[in-house]
């Protein structure tokens, strides 16, 4: 029997060792919203994220598993010495926002693909090379990151870094200049962006408090791409401006609760959540 039980024991280690280079993360949630005037609802969210990695080369799956479950992402990278290989294997019609509206990142059809780039060191600068022809030259100099791309879509230049206690954020893109600024003051961090949104975040009593105030946004029409790599951006809708209040506490069973008010539509969320 004992000469059983230990055959069973190193079954278990061998199985445990062959995954060993799996890990899984993930992150749920509930939240319940009064919609101010309009009828209450409550929302659930659960994702996981399975990252397999062996040598140098890594693999991730991620997951929305309270809808179906479906499959939001699968990507796989590799390094061949100073080359990097990506590839992006799950097809989707992604979109990201940005101060003005939606920018459209892709099409369904345009999502899916392999980028090979060559990243070579020269001096402090690190010069990069993908398969869509953008050529991009970065680097840290006096603690100051600078990025620089070049492609079809019109160039962008990036800095960011900390000049005497505050954290500077400029973004140029095709002639169009982004900017943010964050500092803290008293033990209140304190964020300003080229959009005249500001955010407070501080401490209250155990609570972590952050207030933002969000400025209008006009309408603009869509823009069509010149090209499938150039893309556009999508049609803006016009909002009122806004501020809200967010209050959120650690609890000691490990998950995070956060209640926030909007002035938008005069709302209150509840939303309770863990990452693990």
């Amino acid at each position: 029997m004992k000469k059983l039980i230990a055959l069973f024991a190193v079954s278990a280690v061998a199985s445990t060792s062959a995954v060993a280079g799996i890990a899984i993360t993930g992150a749920a949630s509930v939240t319940y919203d009064d919609n101010g005037t309009g009828a209450s609802a409550t929302s659930y969210d659960s994702d996981l994220l399975f990252t397999g990695t062996t040598g140098g080369t890594t693999v991730t799956v991620g997951m929305d598993v309270d809808a179906g479950p479906t499959t939001t992402s699968a990507t796989m990278a590799t390094t061949i010495g100073p080359v990097t290989v990506s590839a992006d294997m799950f097809n989707e019609a992604s979109i990201g926002t940005s101060s003005g509206g939606n920018l459209r990142e892709g099409t369904a059809a345009e999502d899916t693909g392999v980028t090979i780039s060559i990243d070579a060191p020269i001096g402090e600068a690190t010069l990069g090379i993908d398969n869509d022809g953008a050529v991009t030259v970065s680097g840290t100099w006096s603690g100051i990151a600078l990025s620089h791309t070049s492609k079809s879509a019109g160039d962008t230049t990036t800095a960011a870094g900390s000049i005497a206690g505050m954290d500077v954020s400029v973004t140029n893109k095709a002639g169009s200049t982004t900017w943010s600024l964050g500092t803290t003051v008293s033990g209140v961090a304190l964020t300003l962006a080229s959009s005249q949104a500001v955010t407070a975040t501080f401490g209250l009593a155990g609570n972590t408090m952050v207030v933002t105030a969000t400025p209008k946004r006009a309408s603009a029409v869509s823009v069509a791409a010149a090209t499938a790599a150039d893309r556009g951006t999508r049609a803006v809708t016009a909002r009122a401006a806004f501020s809200s209040v967010a209050i959120s506490r650690s609890l000691t069973s490990g998950a995070t609760l956060a209640a926030t008010y909007s002035t938008l539509d005069d709302s209150l969320t509840l939303k309770a959540s863990v990452a693990f």
